[in-house]
């Protein structure tokens, strides 16, 4: 921001005023990254973990999900409306528990009732027991 200045100005791009993606307006106080740049690059270092969360609908996310764990990210699932079709729910669970513990070695744990974790096998799980 230049002195005197209260907001910092705005610069319009070509590539991104051109595009209805993003709807980023001057002034906007949030802006939902993960809903204006969906596939956004994401640089990787060494040792480094992505967190990545995925609504799954169908199994037609599976695939996604597992891409994310061969990369080694930690990736939490919401899964609420696949549990309303159990067939679907089971194939989906078997397919991601079975590429995670069996190839990578990795773990999944449930969280609550709708949600899975999974973590990469750079992670180590313990269960503790709290008096």
């Amino acid at each position: 921001m230049g002195r005197g200045e209260e907001e910092p100005r705005w610069i319009e791009m070509s590539e991104i005023s051109n595009s209805n993606e993003g709807g980023i307006t001057p002034g906007e106080k949030y802006h939902d990254l993960g809903t204006k740049y969906p596939d956004a690059p994401i640089p990787r270092e060494k040792d480094d973990v992505i967190i990545r969360r995925a609504v799954l609908k169908d199994l037609t996310g599976v695939s996604t999900i597992l891409n994310w764990m061969s990369d080694g990210d930690l990736v939490i699932i919401e899964m609420s409306e696949l549990m309303k079709r159990e067939t679907e729910l089971h194939a989906a669970i078997n397919k991601i528990k079975d590429f995670v513990e069996l190839d990578i070695h990795g773990s999944v744990l449930q969280l609550g009732k709708t949600r899975l974790l999974i973590l990469p096998p750079t992670f180590e799980t313990t269960e503790e027991k709290y008096a």
